[in-house]
């Protein structure tokens, strides 16, 4: 899929509309603005990478995405199904159409259950199978299609059984099993070993492909979501500052938050470790409930002048080719190419 192709109206198969999350903290005396005007679409076979520290609201927007928590306000639709639907129907039919890869594949387990109660459990929810053996077939083919294979070898394992990559290849197939228009991936790879990581990502990238799903893939590791993403949407203190194609983005990152996390990506091949303060960003992310004025990343900004303060909060600007950024000054400082 090209990164700037268009998206027609039948193509979109997520809508996010200025979704806001906040919680109460401090018996009451604090508002934390966990994810603050967030939009973007999301279209069918297109994976969309949400980028980001800890703390920017990424994992946030999965969770609000999925239903595990509500959004104070904003919308979310997929393929057709609004979340918060009054009718139970619409609530199952949505809840069905969006599934999501847990970081900790064990946690996300009932570790009393074996492989096939884990994958047959979604079946018997959404009342898919009208026989133990119709229910059996469906677990056989997810699992060959994660490739965990003799198949009969696994059924009867415990999670504890199995390996790190193999319990994220049976969570991978208790998402598929639903056949669900958009899967949520929260930082698939990060519990896993770093050698079978890249086994795993091009596994879930085959599938994807296979079967045209909707992925957002969460992660803070901006080079992981340059191979598994179409388009990337770099997050900052719960909104995003820059979104567009993934070599655009990387290639030609405007937003000077979006540099610094490029210039942070370790280069083995140049023998740099690279690290925040290569661009002079200061501290550590602010708290959400507390958001500085204006730019909200102007305190860490070694570009930041008295307008960034003064102004109103720049909003997403289309420079061209799908390409969108919420930087100000991006024109004073003249970046091309990357940092």
């Amino acid at each position: 899929m090209s990164d700037s192709s268009p998206a027609e109206p039948g193509d979109i198969i997520l809508e996010v509309r200025d979704l806001r999350k906040e919680f109460i903290a401090r018996k009451g005396r604090a508002r934390v603005r966990a994810v603050d005007g967030v939009s973007f679409a999301l279209r069918r076979g297109e994976i969309i990478g949400l980028v980001g520290e800890s703390g920017s609201g990424k994992t946030t927007i999965g969770k609000l995405i999925m239903r595990l928590i509500e959004p104070s306000s904003g919308s979310i639709e997929v393929a057709g199904f609004r979340s918060g639907s009054r009718s139970a129907v619409g609530d199952m039919a949505y809840r069905r159409r969006v599934q999501m890869v847990f970081q900790d594949p064990y946690a996300s387990m009932n570790p009393h259950f074996r492989i096939k109660d884990v994958l047959e459990e979604p079946l018997l929810v959404h009342r898919i199978g009208k026989t133990r053996e119709e229910r059996m077939a469906m677990v056989a083919s997810a699992m060959e299609k994660v490739k965990m294979t003799p198949v009969a070898d696994f059924l009867d394992r415990h999670p504890h059984m199995l390996s790190g990559g193999q319990r994220q290849r049976i969570a991978t197939a208790r998402t598929l099993i639903l056949r669900p228009s958009v899967i949520v991936a929260d930082e698939p790879v990060s519990m896993i070993d770093l050698s079978t990581r890249a086994e795993i990502l091009h596994l879930m990238k085959t599938i994807q492909e296979e079967m045209e799903l909707s992925f957002i893939y969460i992660t803070h590791d901006i080079s992981t979501a340059r191979y598994f993403a179409d388009r990337i949407a770099v997050m900052y203190l719960g909104r995003i500052v820059e979104i567009g194609g993934r070599d655009e983005v990387i290639d030609n990152p405007v937003h000077p938050y979006t540099r610094a996390l490029i210039a942070a990506v370790c280069e083995p091949e140049a023998g740099r470790a690279g690290t925040l303060r290569e661009l002079q960003v200061r501290g550590e992310i602010p708290s959400a409930s507390d958001i500085p004025s204006g730019c909200r990343f102007r305190t860490r900004c070694m570009y930041a002048a008295e307008e960034c303060a003064a102004l109103p909060e720049p909003e997403l600007e289309d420079i061209g080719g799908g390409h969108s950024h919420a930087c100000r000054r991006w024109k004073e400082i003249g970046w091309s190419g990357s940092p």
